[in-house]
């Protein structure tokens, strides 16, 4: 079973861990995401479209991303998270770390902290690999194609990420 660290509200690691999705965390717990921009050289972003079986918004476009696990850093994370899901290798791209926020939803014992990560690269669409089970389709978007897909409601952390996509 994945094992996320558990960090107080400074964002420092407590020493304690938790199961991937066991939301029971005590006040002032929190875990941590992070999420990946990636923009093409022709201004275009990849987004991912979640599979249709998960339990969370399925169905729902979004950006490459996920849960840090115990132990791990949050860019080894990113790196990790787009690697799992599309295939490719945002090592040495251009970018990294962007901006983070903090969400507390204590009446559901989830409070995290994001990471947001921005990378800048070429790559064939040929180089996507999706993972089965994570992800069931991609394409490469405009801002205003994400902006209606967010109007839509089919988008997914669109208000917090918007900044990224600039």
């Amino acid at each position: 079973m994945e094992r996320w660290d558990i960090y107080d509200s400074n964002r420092e690691r407590t020493g304690r861990t938790m199961e991937r999705d066991d939301w029971h965390m005590q006040p002032g717990d929190y875990h941590l995401i992070v999420l990946a921009v990636i923009r093409r050289p022709d201004g275009k972003y990849l987004i991912t479209k979640r599979a249709e079986n998960k339990s969370w918004a399925p169905g729902w476009w979004e950006v490459p991303g996920g849960c840090v696990v115990a132990g791990e850093s949050s860019e080894d994370a990113v790196r990790r998270e787009v690697l799992e899901e599309t295939g490719l290798d945002v090592t040495g791209a251009e970018g990294g770390f962007l901006f983070g926020y903090q969400r507390e939803n204590p009446d559901k014992g989830e409070n995290y902290f994001v990471d947001i990560y921005r990378f800048e690269m070429d790559f064939e669409e040929s180089e996507i690999q999706l993972q089965i089970g994570e992800t069931v389709d991609y394409q490469f978007a405009d801002r205003d194609q994400i902006g209606e897909f967010s109007r839509r409601g089919i988008f997914l952390h669109n208000q917090s990420l918007w900044q990224a996509f600039e």
